[in-house]
């Protein structure tokens, strides 16, 4: 799948779940601010375990830092859809968060914060296409203003952060499980897992059907979740 495509996928298991697991496996009720903010962040954290793609679209979104991010991360996972495209990566995206909420507390949370909203910026194309330097600046600053504006709503240490990037990480395998290639989600066992509904990615199911359902129907969950006038007030 396209990275637009996993991105759009997060958002939408975010804002499916916002209202039921939660409060089952974290044991709180999420607010309408929480829902938004997490589906947001939710939706670059899809784009997590592509960080072993060192020439994909994704590897520079913060130029050259993200581009040696990457050729670390395909060097040290194995290569593209190894290691990082396994429940196993899903468990230490999500735990790693967990751990850094926990012990390093703001900081933390604002650093992943920024780098999440940047991949979900990149990803969401909100940016100017293309790799050049006017792409990634507009990236940084975006995430920048984001992470500024989060920060007033935000507590010190969300305890659906670490759901979020758990949760987006996983829907990006499930995404790539549709795929010919498929995914090692019992990684390091080799078997990948698949069910083909796309057969080339950005394919027309992809692009003109997948990505247009998930875009609405993301759009009318946190309507009843998250926008409506009575919700809000």
């Amino acid at each position: 799948m396209m990275g637009h495509s996993h991105a759009v996928s997060g958002a939408m298991l975010y804002a499916a779940s916002a209202p039921f697991l939660p409060p089952l496996l974290l044991h709180t009720t999420l607010q309408p601010a929480d829902i938004l903010m997490g589906t947001v962040l939710c939706a670059g954290a899809a784009l997590l375990p592509d960080l072993d793609h060192h020439d994909g679209s994704i590897a520079n979104f913060l130029g050259p830092i993200s581009k040696a991010l990457c050729r670390f991360v395909a060097w040290a996972s194995g290569g593209h859809r190894h290691a990082t495209h396994s429940l196993l990566f899903v468990a230490l995206m999500g735990g790693g968060t967990w751990a850094g909420v926990t012990f390093l507390g703001r900081n933390f949370t604002l650093a992943v914060t920024f780098f999440l909203l940047a991949l979900a910026i990149r990803a969401l194309r909100l940016c100017p296409p293309g790799d050049g330097p006017e792409a990634w600046i507009t990236v940084v600053g975006l995430a920048a203003l984001g992470t500024f504006g989060m920060n007033t709503w935000m507590p010190n240490a969300p305890g659906w952060l670490p759901y979020a990037v758990g949760l987006g990480t996983l829907a990006h395998l499930l995404g790539d499980c549709l795929t010919k290639k498929g995914a090692p989600l019992l990684w390091p066992h080799k078997e990948r897992y698949e069910i083909v509904l796309i057969k080339r990615s950005g394919n027309n199911v992809e692009t003109k059907v997948l990505v247009p359902i998930m875009s609405v129907a993301t759009f009318v969950l946190l309507w009843f979740t998250a926008l409506s006038p009575t919700i809000v007030n």
